[in-house]
Protein backbone atom coordinates (compact mmCIF):
# COMPACT_ATOMS: atom_id res chain seq x y z
CA UNK A 1 0.00 0.00 0.00
CA UNK A 2 1.29 3.73 -1.15
CA UNK A 3 1.80 6.52 1.53
CA UNK A 4 2.07 9.59 1.59
CA UNK A 5 5.03 12.18 3.77
CA UNK A 6 4.09 15.16 5.21
CA UNK A 7 7.15 17.36 6.42
CA UNK A 8 5.81 20.10 9.20
CA UNK A 9 7.82 23.08 8.65
CA UNK A 10 7.65 26.20 10.49
CA UNK A 11 9.88 29.37 10.41
CA UNK A 12 9.80 30.54 13.88
CA UNK A 13 12.23 28.44 16.53
CA UNK A 14 13.31 29.99 19.76
CA UNK A 15 16.69 28.64 19.47
CA UNK A 16 17.02 28.54 15.87
CA UNK A 17 15.25 31.07 14.35
CA UNK A 18 14.01 30.62 10.20
CA UNK A 19 16.00 27.09 10.76
CA UNK A 20 13.92 25.25 7.72
CA UNK A 21 15.85 27.76 5.85
CA UNK A 22 19.31 26.89 7.20
CA UNK A 23 22.11 26.01 4.12
CA UNK A 24 23.33 22.53 5.08
CA UNK A 25 25.97 22.04 1.86
CA UNK A 26 24.07 24.57 -0.14
CA UNK A 27 20.72 23.90 0.01
CA UNK A 28 18.37 24.35 3.12
CA UNK A 29 17.21 22.16 5.57
CA UNK A 30 13.93 21.46 5.13
CA UNK A 31 14.75 20.61 1.27
CA UNK A 32 17.27 18.22 2.46
CA UNK A 33 14.68 16.73 4.59
CA UNK A 34 12.16 16.44 1.63
CA UNK A 35 15.13 14.89 -0.57
CA UNK A 36 15.68 12.02 1.94
CA UNK A 37 12.05 11.17 2.32
CA UNK A 38 11.81 10.70 -1.40
CA UNK A 39 14.58 7.84 -1.04
CA UNK A 40 11.32 6.00 0.68
CA UNK A 41 8.85 4.10 -1.23
CA UNK A 42 6.01 7.26 -0.29
CA UNK A 43 4.20 7.73 -3.42
CA UNK A 44 4.11 11.69 -2.48
CA UNK A 45 6.23 13.46 -0.59
CA UNK A 46 4.86 16.91 0.51
CA UNK A 47 6.11 20.23 3.40
CA UNK A 48 3.39 21.35 5.25
CA UNK A 49 5.01 25.60 5.32
CA UNK A 50 3.84 28.72 7.27
CA UNK A 51 5.62 30.85 5.65
CA UNK A 52 5.83 31.81 1.58
CA UNK A 53 9.82 31.79 2.05
CA UNK A 54 10.24 28.02 3.08
CA UNK A 55 7.38 27.75 0.14
CA UNK A 56 9.74 29.09 -2.33
CA UNK A 57 12.81 27.44 -0.85
CA UNK A 58 11.09 24.16 -1.65
CA UNK A 59 9.11 24.94 -4.92
CA UNK A 60 12.59 26.22 -7.05
CA UNK A 61 13.78 22.17 -5.93
CA UNK A 62 10.48 20.69 -7.54
CA UNK A 63 9.56 19.72 -3.91
CA UNK A 64 5.30 19.67 -2.99
CA UNK A 65 4.36 22.26 -1.01
CA UNK A 66 1.32 23.38 0.88
CA UNK A 67 0.55 26.44 3.13
CA UNK A 68 -0.87 26.39 6.45
CA UNK A 69 -1.45 28.85 9.07
CA UNK A 70 0.71 30.07 10.94
CA UNK A 71 -1.33 29.88 14.41
CA UNK A 72 -1.17 26.21 14.56
CA UNK A 73 -0.54 25.12 18.61
CA UNK A 74 1.65 22.02 17.50
CA UNK A 75 2.93 20.07 14.66
CA UNK A 76 -0.06 17.65 14.39
CA UNK A 77 -2.58 20.61 13.74
CA UNK A 78 -0.54 21.68 10.88
CA UNK A 79 -0.59 18.03 9.56
CA UNK A 80 -4.17 17.92 10.15
CA UNK A 81 -4.40 20.69 7.87
CA UNK A 82 -2.63 19.55 5.31
CA UNK A 83 -4.54 16.20 5.27
CA UNK A 84 -8.13 18.18 4.63
CA UNK A 85 -6.30 20.11 1.75
CA UNK A 86 -4.69 17.76 0.07
CA UNK A 87 -7.60 15.52 0.34
CA UNK A 88 -6.47 12.82 2.54
CA UNK A 89 -8.51 10.57 5.03
CA UNK A 90 -9.82 7.40 6.32
CA UNK A 91 -7.36 5.09 5.99
CA UNK A 92 -4.62 6.87 3.92
CA UNK A 93 -1.35 6.13 5.55
CA UNK A 94 0.46 9.48 6.40
CA UNK A 95 4.28 9.65 7.93
CA UNK A 96 5.43 12.46 9.51
CA UNK A 97 9.03 12.95 9.21
CA UNK A 98 10.41 16.05 11.20
CA UNK A 99 11.32 19.25 9.15
CA UNK A 100 14.72 19.27 11.21
CA UNK A 101 15.64 15.56 10.54
CA UNK A 102 17.73 16.03 7.28
CA UNK A 103 20.26 13.03 8.08
CA UNK A 104 17.22 10.67 8.67
CA UNK A 105 17.17 7.08 7.04
CA UNK A 106 14.56 6.38 4.40
CA UNK A 107 14.52 2.55 5.32
CA UNK A 108 13.03 4.41 9.10
CA UNK A 109 10.25 5.90 6.93
CA UNK A 110 9.55 2.62 5.34
CA UNK A 111 9.74 0.99 8.24
CA UNK A 112 7.09 3.18 9.98
CA UNK A 113 4.58 2.91 7.29
CA UNK A 114 4.88 -0.88 7.02
CA UNK A 115 4.46 -1.66 10.93
CA UNK A 116 1.01 0.95 10.90
CA UNK A 117 0.11 -1.12 7.96
CA UNK A 118 0.54 -4.04 10.02
CA UNK A 119 -0.69 -3.57 13.05
CA UNK A 120 -4.49 -4.00 13.11
CA UNK A 121 -6.55 -1.54 16.24
CA UNK A 122 -3.61 0.77 16.06
CA UNK A 123 -4.47 4.44 14.51
CA UNK A 124 -0.30 5.11 14.70
CA UNK A 125 2.97 4.02 14.94
CA UNK A 126 6.56 5.68 15.46
CA UNK A 127 9.60 3.77 16.25
CA UNK A 128 12.48 3.44 18.99
CA UNK A 129 15.93 1.99 19.72
CA UNK A 130 17.88 0.47 22.35
CA UNK A 131 19.63 2.59 24.88
CA UNK A 132 23.18 1.90 25.99
CA UNK A 133 24.14 4.88 27.65
CA UNK A 134 23.48 5.20 31.32
CA UNK A 135 23.26 8.95 30.77
CA UNK A 136 20.96 8.58 27.42
CA UNK A 137 18.75 6.90 29.78
CA UNK A 138 18.78 9.02 33.05
CA UNK A 139 18.52 12.47 30.81
CA UNK A 140 15.19 14.04 31.05
CA UNK A 141 15.71 15.31 27.32
CA UNK A 142 15.12 12.05 26.16
CA UNK A 143 12.26 10.13 25.99
CA UNK A 144 11.61 6.70 26.65
CA UNK A 145 9.07 4.27 25.33
CA UNK A 146 7.80 1.04 27.04
CA UNK A 147 5.79 -1.98 24.93
CA UNK A 148 3.40 -4.68 25.39
CA UNK A 149 4.39 -8.52 24.06
CA UNK A 150 3.13 -6.92 20.22
CA UNK A 151 5.13 -3.74 20.32
CA UNK A 152 2.41 -1.64 21.23
CA UNK A 153 3.10 1.46 23.60
CA UNK A 154 2.40 1.07 27.14
CA UNK A 155 3.71 4.93 27.95
CA UNK A 156 5.89 7.31 26.86
CA UNK A 157 7.82 9.13 29.42
CA UNK A 158 11.20 11.71 30.23
CA UNK A 159 11.59 9.54 32.94
CA UNK A 160 13.78 6.68 33.09
CA UNK A 161 11.55 3.94 32.58
CA UNK A 162 11.21 1.18 32.81
CA UNK A 163 12.99 1.35 36.88
CA UNK A 164 14.87 -1.70 37.66
CA UNK A 165 13.85 -2.37 41.17
CA UNK A 166 16.68 -4.39 42.24
CA UNK A 167 19.40 -3.17 39.60
CA UNK A 168 18.47 0.62 40.38
CA UNK A 169 18.19 0.76 44.57
CA UNK A 170 21.60 2.31 44.97
CA UNK A 171 21.64 4.07 41.72
CA UNK A 172 21.67 3.45 37.73
CA UNK A 173 25.12 2.16 37.12
CA UNK A 174 24.05 -0.80 34.47
CA UNK A 175 21.43 -1.29 32.30
CA UNK A 176 18.55 -3.55 32.56
CA UNK A 177 17.75 -6.66 29.92
CA UNK A 178 16.18 -5.89 28.05
CA UNK A 179 17.68 -2.66 27.50
CA UNK A 180 14.82 0.28 27.55
CA UNK A 181 13.78 1.90 24.28
CA UNK A 182 14.58 5.68 23.36
CA UNK A 183 11.55 7.13 21.01
CA UNK A 184 12.77 8.42 17.71
CA UNK A 185 10.38 11.46 16.63
CA UNK A 186 8.86 10.24 13.61
CA UNK A 187 5.31 9.11 13.53
CA UNK A 188 2.73 7.20 11.14
CA UNK A 189 -1.12 8.03 11.24
CA UNK A 190 -4.00 6.71 9.50
CA UNK A 191 -5.40 9.91 8.02
CA UNK A 192 -8.80 9.59 9.28
CA UNK A 193 -7.10 9.80 12.61
CA UNK A 194 -4.61 12.70 12.31
CA UNK A 195 -7.64 14.70 11.35
CA UNK A 196 -9.50 13.87 14.62
CA UNK A 197 -6.16 14.58 16.64
CA UNK A 198 -6.47 18.16 17.10
CA UNK A 199 -10.37 17.80 18.40
CA UNK A 200 -9.63 15.52 20.91
CA UNK A 201 -9.14 16.74 24.53
CA UNK A 202 -5.79 17.11 26.02
CA UNK A 203 -4.93 14.85 28.68
CA UNK A 204 -2.90 15.96 32.27
CA UNK A 205 -0.22 13.11 31.34
CA UNK A 206 0.34 15.55 28.04
CA UNK A 207 0.47 18.90 30.13
CA UNK A 208 3.08 16.85 32.38
CA UNK A 209 5.02 15.09 30.26
CA UNK A 210 4.96 17.73 27.72
CA UNK A 211 4.51 14.90 25.41
CA UNK A 212 1.52 14.99 22.56
CA UNK A 213 1.44 11.07 22.30
CA UNK A 214 0.35 10.50 25.68
CA UNK A 215 -3.09 12.36 24.59
CA UNK A 216 -3.14 9.23 22.11
CA UNK A 217 -2.62 6.59 24.67
CA UNK A 218 -5.20 8.73 27.14
CA UNK A 219 -7.99 8.04 25.38
CA UNK A 220 -7.62 4.74 24.55
CA UNK A 221 -6.09 4.57 20.99
CA UNK A 222 -2.84 2.19 20.49
CA UNK A 223 0.01 3.08 18.89
CA UNK A 224 2.34 0.49 17.15
CA UNK A 225 6.02 0.58 17.57
CA UNK A 226 9.02 -0.22 15.31
CA UNK A 227 12.18 -1.71 17.14
CA UNK A 228 15.52 -1.06 15.01
CA UNK A 229 18.28 -1.41 16.17
CA UNK A 230 20.00 1.37 14.09
CA UNK A 231 20.40 4.99 15.60
CA UNK A 232 18.90 7.33 13.94
CA UNK A 233 20.98 10.30 12.55
CA UNK A 234 21.00 13.30 14.37
CA UNK A 235 18.17 15.74 14.02
CA UNK A 236 19.20 19.51 14.58
CA UNK A 237 17.61 21.46 17.86
CA UNK A 238 20.31 23.51 18.89
CA UNK A 239 23.50 25.49 16.99
CA UNK A 240 25.41 22.99 17.80
CA UNK A 241 23.64 20.29 16.23
CA UNK A 242 23.41 22.47 13.13
CA UNK A 243 27.20 22.94 13.36
CA UNK A 244 27.74 18.75 13.31
CA UNK A 245 25.20 18.49 10.57
CA UNK A 246 26.87 21.12 8.12
CA UNK A 247 29.90 19.25 9.15
CA UNK A 248 28.28 16.16 7.58
CA UNK A 249 27.73 18.03 4.17
CA UNK A 250 30.84 19.34 4.00
CA UNK A 251 32.62 16.02 4.19
CA UNK A 252 30.63 14.71 1.43
CA UNK A 253 31.76 17.32 -0.83
CA UNK A 254 34.92 16.88 -0.08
Amino acid sequence: MTFTVLVPARLASTRLPNKPLADLGGLPMVVRVAEQARKSRAERVVVAADDRRIAEACEAQGIEVVMTRTDHATGSDRLAEACEQLGLDGADVVVNVQGDEPLIEPALIDACADVLLGSIGCVMSTAAHPIEDIAEFTSTNVVKVVCDNNRRALYFSRAPLPWWRDGYRDGVTALSTPAPLRHIGIYGYHAGFLRRFPTLEQSPLENIESLEQLRVLWHGERIAVHVTNTRPGPGVDTPEDLARVREHYAALKG
